[in-house]
């Protein structure tokens, strides 16, 4: 999986990929969700999920240029890619 093709995923195909792919990585609280990260190939990806809604809202590729990336990196020593 790359950048592109997961880009180019359903919602919900995003979801299966990054459940039954995907290594979880840590989870940061960041404005009103609870945000698991994932490791998915060679890609960190990003599930905001939002506690009052108790619902998914968003996936996104981790840009690893994100000030985000600091909270990560505050808990645990993320491996290059």
């Amino acid at each position: 999986m790359n950048k592109h093709r997961f880009q180019k995923l359903t919602f919900k195909e995003k979801v299966q990929w990054i459940y039954f792919n995907g290594e979880f990585v840590t989870s940061i609280r960041y404005y009103k969700y609870k945000v698991n990260l994932y490791l998915l190939d060679r890609l960190y990806i990003e599930l905001f999920y939002n506690n009052l809604e108790d619902a998914v809202e968003k996936i996104e590729v981790l840009d690893e240029r994100s000030k985000r990336m600091n909270f990560y990196t505050d808990q645990i020593k993320l491996p290059r890619l």
